[in-house]
């Protein structure tokens, strides 16, 4: 027996139900084991959607190498971010619609804080010579001995004499 295009499309429509009806047992399922996986691990949402994605490379070997971030910025709906790399679209969107980036600072930061930390973390200290010759070269004790020192002492000459 031939079907004709109509009888085809209330098969398609009657299976598209049933697999939403599926769909909402199965998903009350999946969100009570997503819960309790986070409630054991004690992630949060920052951890669960703050990172990019793409790359090969598994996010638990960087995220045990990187030192923890703390949250700057939170909308109270357990949505946050470190003020580190891109925003996430929940804060770009609550942006678009007016508000303000400092209605989201959590306490203890404030935007202001943050530059000043970012600007004072990027003038780094340069070591001061311990270490200089005549002609103006320099070592400040750490690391491995210059070329210039090496050749210094191979002539004859003491660390004391080239003290700065």
């Amino acid at each position: 027996m031939t079907q004709s295009y109509k009888q085809i499309q209330r098969q398609i429509e009657a299976l598209q139900q049933q697999a939403e009806k599926l769909k909402k047992k199965e998903v009350g399922g999946v969100i009570g084991r997503i819960k309790e996986a986070i409630a054991h691990y004690g992630l949060t949402a920052d951890q669960l959607f703050g990172g990019k994605s793409g790359g090969s490379k598994p996010k638990a070997a960087k995220a045990v190498s990187a030192a923890p971030q703390s949250v700057k910025y939170a909308d109270g709906q357990g949505n946050a971010w470190s003020g580190r790399g891109p925003r996430p679209h929940w804060l770009r969107d609550a942006l678009k619609a007016g508000r303000a980036l400092d209605e989201f600072a959590t306490a203890g930061s404030s935007p202001a804080k943050t530059m000043r930390s970012a600007a004072k973390a990027s003038k780094a200290k340069k070591p001061k010579a311990k270490y200089r010759d005549q002609a103006g070269n320099s070592w400040s004790g750490m690391g491995p001995r210059p070329r210039w020192l090496k050749e210094a002492m191979a002539a004859g000459k003491s660390l004391e004499e080239l003290t700065a």
